[in-house]
């Protein structure tokens, strides 16, 4: 990992630890409730992982805080200004590649808003997300592939896309330059479960 990618790893595993802490909650039990494995949630917290999306996701949904909450400071400010580059890169392909977490709210209605760059050959398959999840989508430079439950969509720079992320879905560029596109995605109710609120399921 590099310097960058390191220190919001150690971030991310410091959050992530204050918050299991801040519930009472063993490792065991987190790694339950988010269905990753234990070895798994050690190396997020110790900042030795450089974990996927979908892994963050199930962290941050089973601690009913959303994914923003975990690059962002503990105590949310009513206004947060993130400057450009220095949004969080949470997924990186061997081409160079980036999805980088600009923006987010707070829970319980979790909003993000995404910056992406996709070079050729770069492909992102995502599992199904909470329900009730919505994805928008809009790409700016490039040409990319979006399959939404095994249906192919491909947008060109201009063209925007919105379904329901609740279901499996992948990103693909299929072409020859680099896609540029910008995302959001809504995931209401997050945390509002009783497993999330730390009942015993």
């Amino acid at each position: 990992m590099d310097d960058n990618t390191s220190a919001l790893a150690a971030a991310i595993g410091g959050r992530v630890r204050l918050e299991r802490q801040s519930r009472g909650w063993t490792l065991d039990r987190l790694a339950d409730a988010a269905g990753v494995s234990r070895r798994m949630l050690v190396n997020v917290e110790q900042g030795a992982a450089n974990p996927s999306v979908g892994t963050l996701l199930r962290i941050s949904d089973a601690l009913g805080i959303g994914l923003p909450a975990l690059v962002d400071s503990p105590r949310p400010k009513p206004v947060t200004v993130t400057r450009s580059g220095r949004g969080a890169a949470l997924w990186t392909s061997t081409e160079g590649g980036r999805g980088v977490l600009v923006a987010g709210t707070q829970s319980p209605d979790v909003v993000e808003l995404w910056d992406w760059i996709m070079m050729p050959g770069d492909r992102l398959d995502s599992e199904a997300h909470a329900a009730g999840t919505k994805e928008l989508l809009q790409v700016r430079e490039g040409a990319l592939t979006v399959v939404v439950a095994g249906e192919p969509h491909v947008l060109e720079a201009g063209d925007a896309i919105s379904f329901p992320g609740d279901t499996g879905h992948s990103y693909a560029n299929q072409g020859s330059d680099p896609v540029t596109f910008s995302m959001a995605v809504f995931e209401p109710g997050v945390g509002s479960s009783p497993h999330q609120e730390g009942t015993d399921a």
